[in-house]
């Protein structure tokens, strides 16, 4: 799979499944989840014995317009929501 391929599955494709007319693309008016990484540097770090381990690579993370990972270290920002559909 390519990586246009996994964005698409894990971001726009979901919304549009779920009927989210605000989320899933970047796009103006929309609400701002963000994921910037490093696709050469990305690696999982997380094990079952401490499955809270950040993922190298993920540099910057935004949640409702919140940065919620600066420089891959998290903010203690809090700004995500329940979905309903």
């Amino acid at each position: 799979m390519s990586m246009e391929q996994a964005v698409r599955s894990a971001t726009g494709l979901p919304a549009e499944m779920l009927g989210f007319k605000d989320r899933g693309l970047l796009k103006e008016s929309y609400v701002a989840d963000i994921l910037i990484f490093d696709p050469a540097r990305i690696q999982d770090r997380a094990t079952f014995a401490d499955p809270h381990r950040y993922s190298l690579g993920v540099d910057y993370v935004l949640v409702n317009g919140k940065i919620v990972i600066r420089q891959g270290e998290f903010t203690g920002t809090l700004a995500g929501k329940p979905l309903r559909k």
